[in-house]
């Protein structure tokens, strides 16, 4: 008796220590933390929710007020709380990468809260109020009750604004604002939405044309309900806004320029830093790589010059390149022309660079005329989930006089293919990525990708016409700059002259272009730097397969490698090709 109870205690000991040995696969548990981040953002932002194709929500527009920002920020700890939890070692190799690119998300979720960037819900080209006149072509206008939707979110637009104004009026009192002196003549992408009849306002845009199956009856019912919802909803928001921005915003608005001097101080930047590069890298170390890449350009360009016997100094040449009518287009016409020759050029060689290229096409169109005068030259906008559009990249036909054709090329390849459009396109036709990774955007990958296709064009026989060539290298002189300047500003003090003056004595950049784009720095810190280091670490990568694979590398299954997995941070990056290597060569 004795020995049969010592016999089954020994065993239960050892049955207890084998389950505890065991380990519990994980992964039902990611997906399940996934899947409610997922459904929290949908229930709370309607606006997420109608650009992903749920249309459950299409009746309003989101929350901003500070209870509901600290609801936010308590659920996005309790999802840190549950990914902490999560045994790493029970989970697949994608999988980790997985929980490691959504807990970063998440943390820089959590950081963004905490040091109030919502008081200050726009930069210096766009913000909260910029795209909500595209909003409806991401909306269904089938039935009724999609109007109604419709007209509903448009009676919603006063309240919203009104939390975002509320927001606004806390961070002058807290000292968190947009800095003034880049805030003149902001006031225009308000005031192109105040309009004195609803025919004027691009909101009434789905009133003007009905589906067949509705009534004559509904169709003037809905349209005088139309009507009224956008005098009453979004105009009125957009006045209230706009008195705001006027005569309280703008006048109150704090002197300083850099990061470092709102109450999160330097730290603040640093955070800053991270979430654009993804790198752990301090501002002196940024600014030390971009004064190297300045002047390992300069001596390029210098050689340009040379090339084509212009008789006087760099900047005399510059100046030849802003003024000298023979760069600029005289037509929007000719100037869009021009992008689209380009774009079905770079087209045919794609084959030669990649395996994979994307299903989805894109358009060429010009920036939206409530946006142009403080947009950039450039930008790729991709299509909401589900809707049958394409992608577009945009190009800035106000005022011809600074959109020089010798960077349009460069242009082109960044911001269509095999740029910006090429990646997100493929990335979202990625079947085994989880959701929250096919939309995603990591700035120094996708920004890095950008300016590596400019790159790119020249193994495409791009950039043959020295000018052009200067032009890339403007372009590439540039995003060095934004190293330098970026940190200047926002670590080390620069005045925003001081910022102008050294893109124009760099870069062909127009000084129009020049002044937009510090302004873009100024107030919207660290988002400059991903650019620049993002290409670095792809061409860094790109050399180390070569010298590893030497003729057995093949830059289609390089470029299929980086864009394979979708937007990642770069050392998730680095890990993914050093696995592709040694895959290749074993």
């Amino acid at each position: 008796m004795i020995y049969i109870a010592s016999y089954l205690h020994r065993s239960l000991i050892f049955i207890f220590l084998f389950v505890s040995c065991v380990k519990q696969d994980n992964t039902n548990e990611l997906y399940q933390i996934f899947s409610d981040a997922r459904q929290y953002e949908l229930d709370t932002n309607p606006i997420s929710a109608t650009y992903a194709g749920n249309h459950k929500l299409n009746d309003r527009m989101p929350s901003v007020s500070n209870e509901q920002m600290d609801k936010n920020l308590n659920f996005l700890k309790s999802i840190i709380l549950r990914l902490e939890m999560i045994q790493l070692n029970t989970l697949s190799k994608k999988d980790k990468i997985n929980h490691k690119i959504f807990y970063r998300i998440v943390n820089s979720k959590i950081k963004s809260i905490e040091y109030k960037d919502y008081y200050m819900p726009f930069n210096a080209d766009s913000g909260f109020h910029t795209g909500l006149a595209r909003l409806y072509k991401a909306m269904p206008f089938k039935t009724v009750k999609n109007y109604q939707d419709y007209i509903s979110r448009l009676l919603d637009f006063p309240r919203y604004f009104d939390e975002q104004i509320s927001n606004m009026a806390l961070g002058i009192k807290t000292g968190i604002s947009i800095p003034k002196i880049v805030l003149e003549g902001y006031e225009v992408t308000i005031k192109t939405h105040v309009v004195d009849s609803y025919e004027e306002s691009v909101f009434f845009e789905p009133f003007q044309s009905f589906p067949n199956s509705f009534t004559t009856e509904q169709q003037v019912a809905i349209r005088k309900q139309g009507q009224q919802a956008v005098m009453n909803g979004a105009v009125k928001a957009y006045a209230s806004f706009l008195d705001f921005f006027l005569n309280q915003y703008y006048p109150n608005a704090r002197k300083s320029l850099g990061a470092s001097e709102l109450p999160g101080g330097i730290d603040y930047y640093k955070f800053k830093i991270e979430h654009f590069t993804t790198l752990n890298l301090s501002a002196q170390e940024i600014h030390e790589i971009g004064l190297n890449e300045v002047s390992r350009i300069r001596n390029e360009m210098e050689a340009v010059i040379k090339s084509v016997n212009f008789k006087g100094s760099f900047s005399d040449f510059l100046n030849f390149l802003r003024t000298d009518p023979q760069f600029y287009a005289t037509t929007s016409k000719d100037l869009l022309k021009e992008a689209s020759y380009i774009a079905k050029r770079i087209d045919a060689k794609l084959p030669t660079l990649f395996n994979k290229l994307p299903r989805l096409p894109y358009g060429v169109a010009p920036v939206p005329e409530d946006l142009a005068p403080k947009y950039t030259g450039g930008r790729y906008v991709g299509p909401a989930e589900g809707s049958k559009e394409p992608g577009y990249y945009w190009v800035n036909t106000y005022k011809l006089d600074v959109r020089p054709l010798y960077n349009l090329e460069a242009l082109t390849l960044h911001e269509g293919v095999p740029g910006h459009h090429l990646q997100n396109s493929i990335a979202s036709e990625i079947d085994d990525l989880p959701e929250f990774r096919k939309d995603l955007y990591l700035s120094a990958f996708g920004e890095g990708w950008g300016l590596y296709s400019e790159y790119l064009g020249i193994e495409a026989g791009f950039y043959t016409d020295p000018y052009s060539n200067f032009g890339r290298l403007t372009y590439e002189m540039w995003r060095a700059c934004r190293l330098v300047v970026d940190t200047g500003i926002h670590a080390m003090g620069w005045s925003r002259q001081r910022v102008i003056n050294y893109l124009s004595d760099n870069t062909a950049l127009p000084i129009h272009e020049c002044t937009t784009e510090t302004d873009r720095y100024i107030a919207w810190p660290g988002q400059a730097l991903s650019y620049k280091i993002g290409e670095l670490k792809i061409k860094e990568l790109r050399k180390f397969a070569e010298k590893e694979l030497g003729k057995e590398f093949d830059v289609r299954n390089f470029h299929d490698t980086v864009l394979g997995s979708g937007s990642v941070p770069l050392n998730v990056l680095e890990d993914q090709v050093k696995d592709w290597v040694a895959s290749q060569k074993n």
